[in-house]
């Protein structure tokens, strides 16, 4: 690792730190001009690419999960952790499945899925997208089927 002061190729480790994700900070010290800096590293995940429903393929992305399903869980009581922890569970879900290709309905009933144990008004936000109902009368008959299967 390169001093980013004088450029010198070589550094001491002084302190390893584990972040959530799993990325690891490290702060280092320069073994010529002392400088102390911070480097981060990152394990790179592999993720599928999703089949959307007109063929298309794009690569999976935890990003665009994660504000989907923060939009649903808009003003409702759910912390960020549980809404990250939810996340995680689809991400890993999603990487068991397959690990090149996966269609993009399996992604949406995950998410259904999860977010029906977690909070139903925002069950029923992302469901109302998801499923692109063509009316209301379409919209309540699905949901009241899913609520029966939910409780047999």
């Amino acid at each position: 690792m390169n001093c980013p002061q004088c450029d010198h190729p070589e550094s001491r480790v002084l302190d390893t730190r584990i972040q959530k994700e799993g990325d690891i900070r490290r702060r280092r010290e320069c073994l010529q001009c002392k400088y102390r800096f911070t480097t981060s590293e990152a394990i790179l995940a592999s993720y599928p690419m999703v089949i959307k429903k007109d063929g298309r393929r794009e690569p999976f992305s935890k990003e665009k999960l994660l504000r989907g399903i923060q939009r649903a869980c808009q003003k409702r009581p759910i912390s960020l952790a549980q809404i990250e922890q939810v996340v995680n569970k689809i991400t890993k879900a999603v990487t068991e499945i397959s690990d090149k290709e996966v269609p993009a309905d399996l992604v949406g009933q995950q998410v259904v899925r999860e977010l029906r144990q977690l909070d139903h008004v925002a069950y029923v936000r992302f469901a109302s997208v998801y499923k692109t109902f063509q009316d209301v009368h379409e919209f309540v008959e699905s949901l009241e089927r899913e609520t029966q299967q939910a409780e047999v």
